[in-house]
């Protein structure tokens, strides 16, 4: 959809821009984020050609945008900046009528999508409409400035830090609505942020710049599990996969080896295996590690025949999850049920491994001295 190649920009003899080379692919939000001065702006700009590279070109839909007219690419493409951009001495009807008034399309067609787009950022068309922007709080002008946006159903939405200047409750309301309208539109849209909780929050690739140059570019559970090197790991700070916990899986925390038998292995034989493994249970598996059932040391415990396979008294009615389930999944089920432990299968019942209440402890407990270490 959108493409970046060798792209350099200088300016007054300084680069600003070295060698970016990034691709967005149609209906993704990728939030560009770096401190102050590594070229998150810039980036953005050249999109709707407000900046021209130095080097390099860029493609929207594998057209050079260099070689299309300037005005065209610009109405074609939304754009919400932190300021709004509302003109102040035209009411919100207007502003977000004037560039479909410009293409010329049908009065009514206008008249009707600006209703629609009210109704689409949560404002009421008969209060707001025929009011101005400084008659509007910080919170209304910003979603007037991203209905402008979508007036004429752009496919490419570009966004520079439009929600920064708003208070923290009002930032947080319209990230939800942006996520929102993104699971419903699916537009392309470049986000420009100076704030890891939200673009991991509104993401679904993060672009990570430093000095000019993209130093990782990949989806936010990667990015908080995989940090490239030490400044992205002191940039999204050490423990803040712990601020969104929907990203530890499963097979982050799991067991990779737990104790096994098989299906016809003796009672006497399985307690034995216990014992010398320090467990309290045994995933009973077939030659194929399909997972047919549970069996604990206190069933055992129960039975005066050690002799008999432990098919007969396995417990074949057990909880499961699978790998990419999340941990607060996990502890819900774990309260829930009141389980010691789950097995973690893979889409076909095959055991990749087991989450125990003492792992979870381990997981969560590590979290908590890892805190304090920082602090």
């Amino acid at each position: 959809m959108i493409e970046f190649k060798n792209v350099r920009k200088d300016f007054k003899n300084k680069t600003i821009l070295k060698d970016i080379t990034l691709k967005i692919n149609r209906g993704e939000l990728v939030a560009i984020i770096g401190s102050s001065g590594c070229g998150k702006t810039t980036t953005l700009k050249m999109i709707n050609r407000l900046i021209k590279p130095t080097a390099g070109k860029i493609f929207i839909n594998g057209e050079d945008i260099a070689s299309k007219d300037v005005i065209k690419l610009r109405r074609n493409i939304g754009y919400v900046i932190q300021q709004t951009g509302l003109f102040p001495h035209l009411t919100i009807r207007e502003n977000i009528e004037m560039i479909p008034k410009v293409e010329k399309l049908n009065k009514a067609s206008i008249k009707k999508r600006t209703l629609e787009l009210m109704d689409m950022v949560g404002l009421n068309s008969n209060d707001f409409l025929d009011r101005y922007p400084t008659e509007l709080s910080g919170g209304q002008q910003q979603r007037v400035g991203v209905a402008r946006a979508f007036a004429t159903n752009p496919e490419i939405i570009l966004m520079d830090e439009p929600f920064s200047a708003l208070d923290p409750i009002t930032r947080v309301q319209l990230q939800e609505e942006l996520i929102d309208l993104q699971s419903k539109l699916k537009r392309t849209i470049v986000f420009v942020t100076h704030d890891m909780d939200e673009a991991i929050k509104i993401a679904d690739k993060i672009c990570i710049m430093n000095k000019g140059e993209i130093v990782q570019y990949d989806t936010p559970e990667n990015i908080l599990k995989n940090p490239i090197n030490d400044f992205v790991s002191e940039f999204i700070g050490k423990n803040r996969i712990w601020s969104s916990p929907e990203f530890i899986r499963a097979k982050d925390i799991m067991i990779d080896h737990p104790v096994v038998c098989f299906k016809n292995a003796s009672l006497l034989r399985c307690i034995e295996k216990m014992r010398s493994s320090k467990v309290d249970s045994l995933m009973v598996i077939d030659r194929e590690s399909y997972l047919l059932g549970i069996i604990t040391a206190k069933q055992i415990q129960n039975k005066t025949d050690r002799n008999i396979p432990v098919e007969e008294i396995m417990n074949k009615k057990f909880i499961s999850v699978q790998p990419d389930d999340s941990i607060i999944d996990i502890l819900e089920l774990v309260k829930e049920h009141k389980i010691g432990q789950v097995p973690v299968l893979d889409d076909f019942g095959v055991l990749k491994g087991i989450i125990t209440k003492s792992s979870l402890v381990t997981t969560l407990s590590s979290q908590f001295l890892d805190m304090e270490e920082v602090n």
